[in-house]
């Protein structure tokens, strides 16, 4: 039996502090993909560290490097699972050089908050994991609200 293909992705997010958006990108290939929003990142290569591989994949899909934050585990501590043959692994980040643009598997980027969040058309194995950046997002703009408090 074959060990799945590894997918390193990044929550691309406004501030690594105190994050109120994050950063989705829609694909453009396969035609079943097509138009369905997803994390920017992509495959490992063999012998390449997960986190070597998401900035190789962030510069070349965005044009950004990005500094990392810790990994969002699922809640068994292991990989998030996406097709047959496919686990994913995904870092908070927040760029430190250039501006996100769209590339040649991306027709469209978007910021978006945790209140708008799961409205994008996710691709369907991505939705666990939105939903926990999306309650992330939420909690943290909930204590940023009670510290501003009277």
């Amino acid at each position: 039996m074959e060990l799945p293909r590894l997918v390193v992705g990044a929550i691309l997010v406004d501030r690594l502090d105190r994050p109120s958006r994050v950063l989705a990108a829609r694909r453009t290939a396969p035609p079943a993909l097509a138009g369905r929003w997803e994390l920017p990142g992509g495959k490992v290569e063999p012998g390449e560290r997960p986190e070597d591989a998401l900035h190789r994949e962030l510069a070349e899909e965005l044009g950004v490097e990005v500094r990392l934050g810790a990994e969002l585990l699922p809640d068994d501590g292991g990989t998030w699972p996406l097709t047959p043959g496919l686990v994913l692994r995904a870092w908070w980040c927040e760029l430190t050089t250039g501006e996100p643009q769209a590339g040649v598997a991306h027709d469209a980027l978007c910021w978006t908050t945790a209140a708008d969040v799961a409205d994008l058309a996710w691709l369907d194995p991505d939705r666990p994991l939105v939903a926990r950046i999306a309650a992330a997002l939420a909690a943290r703009r909930t204590a940023a609200e009670g510290r501003l408090g009277p």
